[in-house]
This record gives C-alpha cells, sequence and structure tokens, in this order.
C-alpha cells in the first residue's frame, strides 16, 4: 500500500477531528460565543452531539483510523472545524497563522498535538502572513491549489510557496471573489470539492476564471452545485476513499449528481454543527494518511 498526505480523495487511512464535547463544551460556551463568531444562530449542545456522534461514525465506518484533538479552554467554538490551522504534506505538517481573529489559538494547538505525536514539523506559517487550511486543496501529489481570500494573504501564500517548492510541490493559486465580505466563511474549499483523480464538485458563479480553466485543463470534470445548494453546504463534499463522499442532508440536486458520476454518498444532518457554522464535512476533519 503507497500513502500520502497530498490526496483530497484517495483512501482515508488516519484523520484527526475535534469532536463537539472538546470544541462547543458546554451550552453556556456556545451562548457566549456564537454571535461574535458569525454563526447563523446559536447551536443546540444535545442536538449538536448526536449529529457530530453520526457524522463520525460515517468516517468510522469506512476504516479510517481516528484521533481526537482535545479539549483546550484558549479555543473558541470555531475549532470544530479543524482542517482550517493546519495542512499535511509528505514532508511535515505546516502550522497555519489564521486569517480569523477569533481563532488565533488554534495552530498553536495543532502544532503541540502533533509534536506529542511524534508527528513531522515543516514549518509555521507567521505574521503578517496568514493561511487557512481551507483555502488549500491538493489537485495532485505535485499541485497544491490554494486560495487568495480575506483568510489567506498574499504573504501567506509567498511562505507557503518557500516551504513547498523547494519539495518540487507547485502553487496554483486562485484569486477569490469578495462575495460577502471579510466576515463571510469564504473559503477555496467553499466551491471546490475533490472526490475522484478528475472528479469535482464545484459551484462555477463564484469560481475564478482562470482557475477554473486550470482545473479543465488539468482533465477534471464537474458536478456543477445548483444556486439553491450553495448555502446549504452542496459543494462541501468529504471524499472518505474515490468516488466515497460525505455531505450534508438537505442537497438533494448535488447528491443526484454525485450518484449519477458513480459516486457513493453518505449524508449526515448538520444542521447544528456545519450549517450554522459554516463548516461542513471537509472542515470538520484534518485528513493525513490517504492510500492508493
Amino acid at each position: 500500500m503507497r500513502t500520502t498526505h497530498h490526496s483530497e480523495y484517495l483512501k482515508i487511512e488516519s484523520v484527526f477531528i475535534k469532536p463537539v464535547e472538546s470544541a462547543f463544551i458546554s451550552e453556556v460556551q456556545l451562548r457566549a460565543q456564537w454571535l461574535d463568531l458569525n454563526y447563523l444562530s446559536q447551536p443546540d449542545f444535545d442536538i449538536s452531539i448526536e449529529e457530530y456522534t453520526a457524522f463520525e461514525e460515517s468516517i468510522s465506518n469506512s476504516g479510517a483510523e481516528i484521533h481526537h484533538f482535545p479539549l483546550d479552554q484558549a479555543l473558541s467554538l470555531d475549532a470544530i472545524y479543524c482542517r482550517d490551522a493546519s495542512i499535511a504534506t509528505d514532508f511535515g505538517m505546516i502550522i497555519c497563522n489564521m486569517g480569523k481573529h477569533g481563532r488565533a489559538n488554534e495552530p498553536e494547538s495543532h502544532k503541540k498535538v502533533f509534536i506529542e505525536n511524534n508527528i513531522p514539523i515543516l514549518g509555521e506559517i507567521k505574521a503578517p502572513g496568514t493561511v487557512e487550511g481551507g483555502d488549500v486543496t491538493w489537485l495532485d501529489e505535485k499541485s497544491l491549489a490554494v486560495g487568495h481570500s480575506y483568510r489567506t494573504n498574499p504573504e501567506g501564500i509567498a511562505q507557503l510557496k518557500h516551504l513547498l517548492e523547494p519539495h518540487g510541490v507547485e502553487i496554483v493559486v486562485a484569486e477569490l471573489p469578495h462575495y460577502k465580505g471579510q466576515q463571510d466563511v469564504f473559503h477555496l474549499m467553499s466551491i471546490l470539492s475533490p472526490v475522484a483523480e478528475d472528479l469535482a464538485v464545484v459551484y462555477s458563479p463564484l469560481m475564478p476564471i482562470k482557475f477554473r480553466n486550470e482545473l479543465i485543463q488539468r482533465g477534471f470534470q464537474f458536478i456543477e452545485v445548483p444556486e439553491e445548494e450553495f448555502e446549504s453546504m452542496g459543494c462541501n463534499v468529504l471524499a472518505i476513499a474515490p468516488k466515497k463522499c460525505i455531505m450534508v442532508e438537505g442537497n438533494p440536486k448535488t447528491k443526484n449528481a454525485l450518484i449519477e458520476a458513480g459516486c457513493e454518498v453518505i449524508s449526515y444532518k448538520g444542521t447544528e454543527i456545519s450549517i450554522k457554522g459554516g463548516g461542513g464535512p471537509t472542515c470538520l476533519t484534518r485528513p493525513m494518511l490517504r492510500s492508493y
């Protein structure tokens, strides 16, 4: 078996997640933070636990080895969206620097866990640079797409290039639109989810033309998310193996399009843990090793 960190669609062998009890912590914590963090409304703690349990089981049933990020009182509710604070590479982890101020402590928390588990660190993104993991997507083992967004700035992208280009990794920059502005949750993975070597779920209305053409030139076929399913996270799809996907319930057109393309689709109720905080299944996971 050959393994790599450089994929969004191969079979997940190992993944880190941050359970509700360690992120939301309590109803009191939710009540105190949800508004300042721009959630749509306050998540219900008990229902969140139920939703997360089902979500975690979907990953566990695939045979993946699951590791939990621990409770850390220095972090906010957003720590549940654990993809954003670090990037997994074959050369070691890259510790991000968050563009959202309320999430500033998350990268150091990830770094501590990785060191405790003897997981090597390749480098860190330092201020004034910012990079969030939701803006970073592997296109293949030697190509990493990075969104220039309100969360990931040019200095952060330059540092990412400095860390990865010496290892033969090409950085493909996608210039993301303003959309709803600086306070909104809008990453590259809001509009792109690779689910196989040559297949991706996309929301083309917000995709930069140059970047979309780049994907086409690389041989990607698109599953287009309809406008009415974008806000309900139809484009945020986690591949746990080639053409085997997890997505939030409530996106029937996108789900049917995936099935018609030969994909197996697992849905979970994500009203509390995904929709309200703007983080779908890709956001809820920090995939590590994937295998061919």
